[in-house]
């Protein structure tokens, strides 16, 4: 299994933010906290559609679903089951495939599996770094401007704040921190101490071997295949390690084996694999909305593995509520204030 890595050091130093996750896991809580995520994840394609059409980025999306793989018949029954409950509960489109459907799905495949479940209703990218940078070239086209300064920088001035960039400072009545895996420490500085942590996670690209024709989750080997316009591109799981420690790619390398039995894998087209920080919240909830002790700061953060997903409609959210207007969906699950 390539699901979970871990270095020792950073579960001693994030046990507290840990521990309050693993009670946000027990499936009462987490049922609980399910529809407030569903909240978000609902809006997710509609958002970036609104941002696809202005930056005309359409030829990048693919709307073809997700799939999971089964090797076992238990797993594939209680997987059968839980999305029955899911598409009941949520409404969430699904097809189950049993060996041989998939077999003719994914003609790279070498081995028979036991089935799978296509979740039709996920969007996924191409090449994501286009799709950001689309959407950043629409940002200015449109008037918007780009500024780059060190946020540690931010200040009280007068009524707002202030932040130095690379053309002299600037003031604003309203400040957004969203800094990602960074907010935690940046957030530390102003008496902040919320329940964050990192996940770090692993991805490389392959050519010149097989394929899959939708991402596709290998749920009892817990990493994910995506047809990319670079290649193959494998996912791994969640490693709980510091920001900056040194690269420790065990689960890619478990993926990989796995990966081999499927299909012909190819070459790996990055010298060595990339790797990312997934700010994770101990609630599972991400941070959006007002800080509580600073007038003018808000804070958008903590989308864990699905801060690509959820940036335009956390977005949407924040505007609301910075512009005073009624949420689109109730912003209180997420609220900063929830800490306290």
């Amino acid at each position: 299994m390539s699901s979970v890595s871990y270095h020792l050091g950073a579960v001693i130093g994030n046990r507290r933010a840990l521990w309050r996750y693993w009670r946000a896991s027990s499936p009462p809580t987490h049922r609980a906290l399910c529809p407030h995520y569903a909240a978000l994840i609902g809006h997710a394609t509609q958002e970036h559609g609104r941002f696809i059409d202005i930056a005309g980025a359409g030829s990048l999306i693919r709307k073809t679903g997700i799939r999971m793989l089964y090797r076992s018949g238990a797993a594939f029954a209680a997987a059968c089951d839980n999305a029955s409950r899911l598409q009941r509960e949520y409404g969430i489109a699904y097809l189950a495939l049993d060996g041989e459907a998939l077999a003719r799905a994914e003609p790279d495949f070498r081995i028979r599996l036991r089935g799978a479940l296509h979740w039709s209703d996920s969007w996924s990218v191409s090449d994501p770094a286009s799709l950001v940078e689309q959407y950043f070239n629409a940002f200015q086209r449109t008037g918007g401007k780009f500024l780059t300064g060190d946020a540690r920088t931010l200040s009280p001035w007068g009524a707002g704040w202030r932040v130095s960039t690379s053309e002299g400072p600037v003031q604003a009545p309203q400040v957004v921190i969203a800094l990602g895996p960074w907010a935690a420490a940046f957030v530390h500085r102003f008496g902040y101490d919320l329940p964050l942590f990192v996940k770090r996670g692993y991805h490389r690209h392959y050519v010149g071997g097989g394929t899959v024709q939708v991402p596709t989750l290998d749920a009892e080997r817990g990493y994910v295949m995506s047809p990319q316009q670079r290649g193959l591109r494998i996912t791994t799981g969640a490693e709980i390690a510091a920001i900056l420690a040194r690269p420790t790619p065990v689960q890619l390398a478990q993926a990989e084996v796995e990966a081999k039995r499927l299909l012909n894998l190819g070459a790996p087209v990055e010298n060595a694999p990339w790797l990312g920080s997934r700010p994770c919240v101990s609630d599972m909830l991400p941070v959006i909305g007002a800080a509580p002790k600073h007038h003018g700061i808000w804070f958008n953060f903590g989308h864990g593995h699905q801060g690509f997903t959820l940036g335009p409609a956390s977005a949407r959210l924040l505007a609301d509520l910075i512009q005073q207007t009624l949420p689109y969906i109730p912003h209180g699950p997420y609220d900063p204030g929830r800490f306290r």
